[in-house]
């Protein structure tokens, strides 16, 4: 099986149990084609089953619309056409808190206050 990855806008993840089956799918929004739709067009990717929680409790911590990094595999699927499995989703960038820490303090150790001179 063929592993990729893609970065798109995060729209949102959703589970649903059916007895001992789990049903999870991350969403996200693509490039509308312009022909049968316009503005954000709405993608669902199918979770694996193995990483149904992880992924899915992994969307609670992204915006909508902010950019992630969806790791996914591509699976045999019927007709000779391939199914993408979600495995993993992390943001693109740091979450603006922790951005802002290390843009004002790169190495992250404390700053040194300069000596003042003794009179």
């Amino acid at each position: 099986m063929a592993r990729s990855t893609m970065e798109v806008a995060f729209l949102g993840t959703q589970m649903t149990q059916v007895e001992d089956t789990k049903y999870a799918k991350v969403f996200y929004g693509d490039e509308p084609d312009g022909k049968t739709e316009h503005g954000l067009s709405i993608i669902g990717m199918a979770i694996d089953e193995s990483v149904a929680d992880e992924v899915f409790a992994a969307g609670s911590q992204f915006e909508p619309l902010q950019l992630v990094r969806i790791t996914f595999e591509v699976a045999r699927g019927g007709q000779n056409k391939g199914k993408n499995l979600a495995l993993h989703i992390e943001a693109v960038t740091p979450a603006p808190a922790a951005r802002a820490t290390t843009q004002a303090n790169p190495q992250g150790q404390a700053q040194a206050k300069p000596e003042q001179p003794k009179a």
